[in-house]
Order: structure tokens, then sequence, then C-alpha cells
């Protein structure tokens, strides 16, 4: 397994991430061991969730009973500020809230530090520089090793990097945030600030909701069971003309080189800018072994250039 800095900091990442949304809600706990065995077994070491997986609170709570002694081995990353009441009370990024959320994943997940903690989105109503100062306090209490941010306009890269060093706080060293073969929106300018400051980017949805792995085919039903069979939201949000003809000569493309269109997806991604690790969710550990192998692709400089003239016209 391929290890990689994130960003500009010192914390070391898998190159392939193990995305833990699926634990406690998609399968349940003895699943979920195994998944995360099997992610451990095969060098694994960047554990992605957040508090508001699986019905608030289950990832995390499954993640802190399955790893026991393995914690040590990995990075643990968990994410706050969407909500986690129905009410409007807990959620966004004030002092108040980031002491509270912090101390409930630590329970959760049955340890007493977060290596990587991260914003879950931006929070309008709390000035930046309360949020990073709260953060701040956190890494100097040991409770957090290092801080990211998701779902962050490009603006506010900036502002939070610019309002980091002029009160002289720890700066966040990661954005996590959805990219993929069709899904490149963050090019425009997201990707050119996380480049500027030096952010290890974390893309999520790597194969747009299972898109890109080739087993949903043009005028066909998706098959039983599967993401878009029962979730009518994500099909229409992904499945367009657009994407599905450029889906098409993708799977022309890799497999006239002999590849698959997951091998395609995770090596185009790792090869992208600031790409720290690929972050993609399991079900089953034979998913996990895919994922692995699926970024050994080195592609050349001509067929980096061929994908943008598919992808992007």
């Amino acid at each position: 397994m391929e290890i990689r800095n994130l960003g500009g900091s010192g914390l070391r990442v898998s190159a392939v991430g193990l995305g833990c949304n699926n634990f406690g809600q998609r399968i349940d706990l003895e699943a979920s061991r195994k998944v995360i065995h099997k992610a451990l077994d095969l060098g694994i070491t960047l554990f992605d969730t957040a508090d508001i997986y699986a019905n608030m609170g289950g990832s995390e709570t499954v993640l802190g009973t399955a790893l026991g002694d393995r914690r040590k081995d990995i990075v643990l990353a968990t994410k706050f500020s969407k909500p986690m009441a129905s009410d409007g009370t807990r959620q966004g990024a004030s002092r108040r809230y980031i002491i509270e959320a912090v101390e409930a994943s630590l329970k959760r997940l049955n340890t007493d530090y977060i290596d990587l903690y991260q914003q879950h989105d931006y929070d309008p109503l709390t000035p930046i520089e309360e949020t990073l100062r709260a953060l701040d306090d956190l890494v100097r209490q040991g409770k957090v090793r290092y801080i990211g941010n998701s779902n962050f306009p490009a603006w506010r890269l900036a502002e939070a990097e610019y309002v980091a060093r002029a009160m002289n706080v720890t700066r966040y060293v990661s954005c996590q945030d959805e990219y993929s073969l069709v899904v490149r929106d963050i090019e425009k300018d997201l990707l050119p600030a996380a480049q500027h400051y030096n952010l290890g980017l974390l893309p999520f949805f790597p194969l747009a909701s299972g898109l890109l792995t080739g087993k949903y085919k043009r005028g066909i039903a998706p098959p039983e069971q599967t993401r878009f069979a029962t979730t009518p939201r994500l099909r229409d949000r992904y499945v367009t003309p657009r994407n599905e003809e450029i889906v098409e000569k993708l799977e022309a493309f890799a497999t006239a080189r002999g590849h698959t269109m997951l091998e395609l997806a995770f090596s185009w991604l790792a090869q992208r800018p600031q790409v720290s690790s690929v972050i993609a969710g399991a079900t089953r550990p034979e998913q996990i072994e895919q994922n692995v192998k699926a970024i050994a692709w080195k592609l050349s400089a001509d067929e980096m250039a061929e994908i943008d003239r598919i992808t992007l016209g």
C-alpha cells in the first residue's frame, strides 16, 4: 500500500482510505468487523467516518467496538457540524458545540484522541475565528491531532488559511469534497485553492455512487438491491444523458487497455493534484481487495489527456 502525506502536514495516510458510512447502517457489527479487519490486513490506514453516519452515531460506535487494540494502527478521521438533532440545537461550528461534539465522538469511538477532526460543512452563523480557536484548543489538549474541512467553497478555504495564520492557530491540513470522473466541479476554484495552500484532498464518492463501476448500462434498469435501484434520488442525480455517454466512452477506454472501470476511476483520482487518499466505502471484504488493487494503474500523460477529452468535452 502506498503511503502519502496529507497535504503539507506530517500526517501519513494510505492512498486508499476506507469510508465508514456503511457501518451500523447497511451492514451490522459483525459484517463491519470483517470489512475493517480486511482493510487493516491490506494496509489501509485511513478510516473516515462522521458523527452523523448511521443514524447519528452508529458508524462511530461500530468503529469504537470493532477496532480494539488496532486503534493505534490507523489514522482515525471523523467529522462534526452536520445536524445531530432535529431541533437545530446540536450542529454547527461554535465553540460551545465543538466541545460537546468532540466529547461525544471520543466516547462513541472508544478512544482518547482523533487523528483528523473535520468540519463537515461551513457554518455561516459562526465566525471562523471562533471555530479555529476552539479547534486549536482541542489540538493543544491532545484530543485532536490535525484538523480538516469538507464541503467548503474555495473562498472559505482562503479565509480559513488567512485567519489561522493571523491568529497563529492550527490550520486545516485537508479538504474532503466530491470528486470523480463525472463530477469535476472542484477543478474550477477549490482544487486550485487546495494546491495553493497545500491542503490534502480526500475525494469522496469516487465512483459516483456506483455509476463508475460499470454495473449500470444505458437503457437497462439497475440491478435489484443496487444503490440506484433502492435510492431513486441518487439515480436521478448521476444517471444523466451526459454521464451515460461519458461512462460508455470511459468503459471503451479502459477495456482497450485491459483494465476495469473501477481501476480507471481510482487510478485517475490517485494521480490528480493534491489527492492524498481515495476514500471508498465497502460492505464486503472482497470490495476492499478490489479497491486496493484499483490504484495500481499508472496512467500516462497521453492517457490523462484523453480522459480529459472524454470527460470535459
